[in-house]
């Protein structure tokens, strides 16, 4: 077996799993949620449809780069988002369809990784765990920014020395965050593309929960936008990650892509032509009909706005917890341990959430994770008021 399969972690719910065992849940209390970044919002009607209506196509084979048609799509989509010069994100070149983020972002570092004793990954700590295990399995070593409260949960990229810099071969970006729902301003996304440039690494900025913010007006940016606001038309050595699970509530649809610089992609194609991972030709079809239509992603962050507006007041009366600038999370301070938190919550209010330390990882005496939770807010409405309602119940009973 590959030796770097030894390096893995568990992942975060297989430890959520553990900390639970032989606990028992209240039985007069329905149980609720909010540990698994898994959308419940009901998928779009017309996407299903489309799906219902080619069928037959599973009698072909799907090519890996994707139909022209798909790539039209994307490319159409990410230039009226985030205000790119028509044509400079090219169908043809600077986007390829993939099976959902996760499945990319792994993929991604496989086929760019050089490898080497000093080959290193630099993320965001918290952080999405496939970062982690897609450098292991690349032969590279993971390089951990803290994101706390001190920082606004962004990394501090200006402190971090130049050694690092100069063995990195991928830097991952999370904007907005996992978990904390920070979006990186520009100015800062600015910084980091000057840091690519002087040290010749990747930029890789997952930017899945982009399309979940609270105000119309005023969408998070990403990384192609800031290229294109600096006149980076050729987003050298920047690479997005996009997905239609959060923005569209199709988890299960598989269905995103990596756009960016043309060169990267072209090897990443060639890669994934080995890779064995083309997205299903209804597949694609759906995900056209749904990148095209703007109406129900409208529809689903007002769903998410109206319970971030419910539960943050209610939780406010025993814990620190902020509005995210993005995403569907909240990343509350816990007043016990985390894990204990957790553990004790499902015991006595058959509520559930993902202690903060399975999200990160130790450096330095610091985690960055503890004393958090994070909190999904993917259950309907009154299942969340109801969580926070019996969150606020276990603090009150549980004080020192």
């Amino acid at each position: 077996m590959n030796p770097n399969l030894d390096r893995l972690h568990p992942y975060p719910f297989e430890k959520l799993t553990k900390l639970k065992a032989g606990i028992k849940t209240p039985d007069h209390l329905r149980p609720i949620s909010l540990g698994i970044g898994e959308p419940k919002h009901p998928s779009p009607e017309f996407v299903k449809q489309v799906i219902a209506n080619n069928l037959d196509r599973l009698a072909n084979y799907p090519t890996t780069k994707g139909t022209d048609e798909l790539r039209e799509a994307i490319s159409d989509w990410a230039t009226r988002r985030f205000g790119l010069v028509p044509g400079s994100l090219s169908a043809a070149d600077n986007v390829v369809p993939v099976n959902g983020t996760r499945e990319a972002i792994f993929s991604l570092v496989q086929a760019v990784v050089a490898g080497g004793e000093t080959a290193t990954v630099v993320s965001p700590n918290p952080f999405y765990q496939v970062y982690e295990g897609a450098a292991f399995l690349a032969g590279a070593t993971p390089v951990y920014l803290p994101c706390d409260g001190a920082n606004g949960f962004i990394p501090d990229f200006e402190a971090v020395p130049d050694s690092v810099w100069q063995d990195c071969q991928i830097l991952f970006l999370c904007s907005p965050g996992n978990p904390s729902g920070a979006v990186i301003p520009r100015k800062t996304l600015i910084k980091v593309i000057e840091l690519a440039d002087r040290h010749d690494f990747i930029v890789a900025s997952d930017e899945c929960y982009s399309e979940l913010y609270p105000d119309e007006a005023n969408p998070p940016e990403g990384l192609l936008q800031t290229c294109a606001a600096i006149g980076r038309d050729d987003f050298a050595r920047c690479i997005v990650f996009h997905s239609l699970s959060k923005r569209s509530n199709l988890p299960g649809l598989r269905s995103g892509f990596v756009a960016g610089d043309a060169g990267i992609l072209k090897g990443y194609l060639k890669y994934r032509t080995y890779h064995g991972c083309a997205m299903p030709i209804h597949n694609q079809l759906a995900s056209i009909a749904a990148w095209q239509d703007e109406d129900h992603v409208k529809e689903n962050r007002a769903a998410y706005r109206a319970k971030f507006e419910a539960v943050v007041p209610i939780l406010r009366e025993v814990m620190e917890v902020e509005y995210p600038d993005a995403g569907f999370y909240l990343w509350p301070v816990t007043p016990m341990d985390d894990e204990t938190f957790a553990r004790e919550l499902s015991a006595q209010q058959n509520v559930h959430v993902l202690p903060g330390r399975y999200l990160s990882r130790t450096v330095d005496g610091h985690n960055p994770g503890e004393y958090r939770v994070r909190m999904a807010l993917v259950a309907p409405l009154e299942e969340c008021v109801e969580a926070a309602e019996r969150i606020v119940e276990f603090v009150k009973a549980n004080k020192a």
